[in-house]
């Protein structure tokens, strides 16, 4: 099952960066043998003046990176609250289903456009704080990679 993070905005170089990738490696080196892969999509934030226009073209954009028959899972401060555990049973779910593609969608400043929000199987939020972008990507390559440990009986999470 290929599982991409399809974000909208670029990290730039530097430790942030970094350390998305590093989890993300981690994630992808430990996953292969459960038959996990990873993958990152970036798109560029839209610069219309609107938010509803912004968040309708990153919206486009996104859905674009959806492959047919993709489950979508939608990053949203409206989100559930999944614990760590519940995180890698939705993987262990969609992996044991036959689901060929989990799509984790990161929309940009303004959050989702309708079209992605109704087209998610699943909306999750990282807590009730708002965290900057960078973060809530890092934040989600860390639980991909504990949610492969869990699943796989590493001792990396300690509940």
């Amino acid at each position: 099952m290929l599982i991409t993070v399809a974000a909208v905005g670029k990290l730039k170089a530097g430790p942030e960066r970094e350390l998305f990738e590093r989890y993300l490696k981690r994630a992808e080196a430990s996953g292969r043998t459960l038959g996990l892969a990873f993958g990152v999509r970036e798109f560029p934030e839209s610069r219309a003046d609107a938010s509803d226009l912004r968040k309708a073209q990153e919206g486009a954009s996104l859905r674009g990176a959806v492959p047919a028959g993709a489950t979508i899972v939608a990053l949203d401060e409206h989100g559930k609250n999944l614990t760590s555990p519940e995180f890698a049973d939705r993987i262990r779910a969609w992996r044991d289903a036959g689901q060929a593609n989990v799509v984790l969608a990161l929309g940009g400043p303004d959050g989702h456009a309708a079209e992605i929000l109704a087209a998610a199987g699943l909306k999750i939020a990282l807590g009730a704080m708002t965290w900057p972008h960078q973060l809530a990507r890092i934040m989600l390559a860390e639980q991909l990679y504990r949610a492969v440990t869990i699943l796989s009986g590493h001792p990396y999470h300690r509940a």
